[in-house]
Parts: C-alpha cells; structure tokens; sequence
C-alpha cells in the first residue's frame, strides 16, 4: 500500500527516529512502512495519521481507489 508518510514526515521535519518514538515503534518499521516493505497495523496506522496530524485516508494512498 502506498504511503505520503515520508513526506509528512519531512514536511514536520521529523526524523524516522522521532516518529518511531511517538508512535511507540523502531525506526526499522517507519522506515520498512515508508518504503512500502510492511504494512502497519490498524492501530499504528491510526497512531501515524495522528503524529503527522492527517487523517488516515489522507495518509495511505490506494493506487485502484478508482478501479471500483
């Protein structure tokens, strides 16, 4: 699933390890997320949108939202 979530971060000027800790997570997983190599939880999904302060739907791009 496709994400904006290292571009939020950057445009909050957070580093990984800032984000990681807001969330209660490593660095390994905002950056394996980022890089679209594991998809987070429902929960850190939800704790993400928060910490970048964007909603859920405005995080997580779904590339065949208009494929329905």
């Amino acid at each position: 699933m496709d994400n904006r979530i290292k571009e939020l971060r950057k445009s909050k000027k957070l580093s990984q390890e800032a984000l990681a800790n807001a969330c209660k997570v490593s660095r390994q997983t905002i950056n394996a997320i980022e890089n679209n190599k594991y998809d987070p939880s429902l929960e850190l999904a939800f704790q993400l949108a928060e910490n970048l302060e964007v909603s859920v739907d405005e995080l997580f791009l779904n590339k065949n939202r208009g494929n329905r």
